[in-house]
């Protein structure tokens, strides 16, 4: 059964596509051939990868790997941007030197970096995956991340519509990027994936047309 298929993201993507704006598609598996059977059916202009490539210990082996389908992207959809996540510490636990080191290692491959909050002392809350924590990374390592690379790297973890402008004034980034900032809350205050929350969407976007 190809329960895969979505027919709304399909149709969402098909949308976009006639207009101004991009689709960005992030699939929460790498195994190459879904991987690539998944850009092939829903046709994004960017295919966003979040994988975990770093812990405590430093950079993880499968980074090889995720490089190859990198490679592989690139060459079977040259059309299709890749963004790559490049996770940072939160503020007191930052590892500079994995990061920019993984930077380093990625750019080559890849059209866009997205910086995202690594949790040091709890798991992720997607496992082997990075982002929707809620918390911000380390600006400094963000800031230096932007300093060293030659493709545009978009600031993103704990970004919200209260802290946004901040956070461009001291990364300078080429963009911003808000999940859990920006989503609705459940009755209990705690965000809700997949539900924005549009005034402060609207918020977001008023404030860092202001900065």
């Amino acid at each position: 059964q190809d329960t895969w298929k979505v027919a709304s993201v399909k149709e969402t993507t098909k949308l976009v596509s006639e207009t101004d704006s991009r689709s960005s598609l992030i699939p929460l598996f790498n195994h190459p051939d879904a991987v690539f059977r998944t850009v092939d059916y829903y046709e994004p202009d960017i295919l966003h990868l979040c994988d975990s490539v770093t812990d405590q210990h430093g950079i993880l082996e499968t980074c090889k790997d995720l490089i190859h389908l990198q490679e592989g992207v690139k060459k079977r959809f040259p059309e299709v941007r890749i963004m790559r996540t490049i996770p940072i510490a939160q503020t007191g636990m930052a590892d500079r030197v994995h990061s920019i080191e993984l930077g380093r290692i990625f750019e080559p491959v890849s059209d866009y970096f997205l910086t995202d909050t690594l949790l040091v002392d709890s798991e992720q809350p997607e496992s082997s995956f990075v982002g929707i924590t809620g918390q911000t990374c380390d600006w400094d390592t963000a800031k230096q991340l932007v300093e060293s690379s030659h493709i545009p790297v978009i600031l993103a973890g704990g970004i919200s519509p209260d802290n946004v402008s901040d956070g461009i004034r001291h990364v300078r980034p080429a963009g911003v990027d808000s999940c859990t900032g920006t989503n609705a809350l459940d009755p209990e205050g705690k965000p809700i994936r997949f539900k924005k929350d549009a005034e402060k969407v609207k918020r977001f976007v008023e404030a860092v047309l202001d900065t």
